[in-house]
């Protein structure tokens, strides 16, 4: 196992931070070799979403054994700290995670686009061999990110956000595998993917138990799963007479709510995240019978925001996981002054994953997700 610190920007006197990243198995080995997968796992972008910290604790663990009983073919990366900046922000004893204070941006928006400075590299490269275009396009990406995209310039990263993305990125372009370790407020295990991804996920998503796999091609602001995937359905469409493979399989992994952190869940999500690298090659050893799919993938675009248009105490009649029916009431907002109950349904048939986890709320709040199977919104299709 290598150890390797990633020093972001400093931005400020007196301050210095870095992203520490722990490879296991054999360094620099990705798919266009012989040699076995690139899998790269981070874990809480959103600094206060620590799930995901457990089970990289629990990962490492076991992958340390692994390594040292030469179980695994390639490289894995594991970032247990993916947001040094937003773990610091604390304000009143509530930890502020999602948004940068500075700027308000959130954290998993805004990642390098490399559609287009990659495309200028390999157009006049790209063959009729999938493997040799896919060791093409991924040197393309590192190079584009570590000299830019404008005349072969540098790129100055000039706050310590901006650095952080691109660590992130240059440690996870070429990966076979991304898996990006979240959770929302409080949910049900879900995961969010590309379109073109879905039969990659699919045995993840079964090995995880998901309730639901959301679909996109582009939901809005450059999410890090999607910046590190996309690039690869745009250029296949780009130059449709080139085989060019779904060569990173990069995936949001919502590991339920945000009080969902306690040894027994993160082990076992441990494991199945260990027996899905085993279906795909990526660890030695026998993989367990793929489980049942408990739902099938729905697009993004089919995601019905419960928001309520009144104030008041939330009592929830439904919970995460549960499946519910086209005008089925999913919570109540009561406001306790007049008396009046507002009653929030559903306007969808699907399953609900993921909930607020307030019991107040304001006029225009989202409480509440249900994933549908029908498409009907556009625009930036995730939460701010």
């Amino acid at each position: 196992m290598q150890t390797k610190q990633h020093p972001l920007v400093v931005t400020s006197l007196g301050t210095e931070r870095n992203i520490v990243s722990f490879h296991y198995g054999a360094a620099g080995v990705n798919s266009a070799s012989n040699e076995g997968e690139k899998i790269y796992i981070q874990a809480s972008l959103h600094a206060d979403e620590l799930p995901g910290m457990l089970v990289a604790h629990h990962l490492r663990t076991r992958l340390a054994a692994l390594e040292a009983q030469g179980e695994i073919t390639g490289t894995i990366i594991v970032v247990p700290v993916a947001n040094p900046v937003g773990l610091s922000q604390m304000m009143l004893r509530s930890h502020l995670g999602r948004f940068e204070a500075a700027t308000g941006e959130n954290f998993n928006r805004h990642y390098p686009e490399l559609m287009t400075p990659v495309a200028e590299r390999v157009a006049d490269k790209l063959g009729m061999d999938a493997k040799q275009n896919v060791s093409l396009i991924r040197q393309a990406m590192c190079d584009s990110l570590r000299l830019g995209s404008q005349d072969g310039e540098h790129d100055v990263e000039v706050t310590e956000v901006t650095s952080m993305r691109k660590v992130l990125m240059t440690l996870a372009c070429d990966a076979d595998v991304v898996l990006d370790l979240h959770c929302d407020a409080a949910a049900a295990l879900h995961l969010y993917t590309g379109t073109p991804l879905w039969p990659q996920c699919e045995p993840l998503s079964r090995y995880l138990g998901a309730v639901a796999t959301l679909l996109a091609t582009e939901s809005g602001d450059n999410p890090f799963d999607e910046a590190c995937s996309q690039t690869w359905w745009q250029l296949a469409a780009q130059f449709p007479d080139k085989p060019i493979p779904m060569a990173c399989l990069s995936v949001t992994v919502e590991l339920r709510g945000m009080t969902d952190v306690n040894h027994s869940q993160a082990e076992q999500d441990a494991d199945h995240i260990i027996d899905f690298l085993k279906y795909r090659g990526a660890i030695k050893g026998d993989a367990p019978p793929l489980p049942p799919l408990l739902y099938p993938a729905t697009p993004l675009a089919g995601s019905e925001p419960i928001i309520t248009p009144v104030s008041g105490v939330v009592a929830y009649l439904k919970k995460p996981g549960d499946w519910v029916k086209k005008g089925e009431i999913i919570a109540e907002v009561i406001n306790p002054i007049s008396s009046h109950v507002q009653q929030l349904k559903s306007g969808s048939e699907g399953v609900l994953y993921a909930q607020e986890n307030r019991h107040f709320a304001v006029a225009g709040m989202r409480l509440a997700k249900v994933a549908g199977a029908t498409a009907f919104r556009t625009g930036k299709l995730l939460s701010a």
